[in-house]
């Protein structure tokens, strides 16, 4: 089985992804290496709504806002069901709010559009919106 890095370098709709994750080297290595993560992996289309060549420009934010991305335990859609859980604490320190939308559950201000993509270090689910963090007006020029 795959680990979190090469799916995400194998599948074609995550290709700012994949390049985001090469930039920042630290975090796409430790998507290859052992663990129980789950990661929110941002499609191409959900970075087509930033001004990717900014993002991509600064790699100390760029890691931020990857490891924005990032929880250390591993999360499948059935389980983030809000009558159990109601936030995910991310690599970053920060939390990411989850609830129900119209009986979708919604992950901070994204939709889930591909769920439990099981791979041998953890799983991904695919997301139609980039979480920014709010630590810096920065991120705020982005959108």
């Amino acid at each position: 089985m795959a680990t979190i890095m090469d799916t995400i370098a194998a599948d074609a709709s995550l290709k700012t992804l994949k390049k985001a994750l090469d930039i920042v080297g630290g975090v796409g290595e430790r998507l290859k290496g052992p663990g129980n993560f789950t990661f929110f992996a941002p499609s191409d289309e959900a970075f087509a709504r930033l001004n990717v060549e900014t993002v991509l420009a600064d790699t100390a934010k760029l890691a931020d806002i990857l490891n924005y991305h990032l929880v250390d335990k591993k999360h499948y859609e059935k389980e983030m069901d809000v009558k159990n859980l109601d936030s995910l604490v991310t690599e970053l320190g920060k939390s990411l709010s989850i609830y129900l939308d119209e009986n979708e559950i919604m992950i901070d201000n994204a939709h889930i559009v591909k769920a439990d993509i099981e791979c041998s270090n953890g799983v991904i689910h695919v997301i139609d919106n980039v979480f920014l963090p709010q630590h810096s007006g920065w991120y705020e020029t982005l959108a």
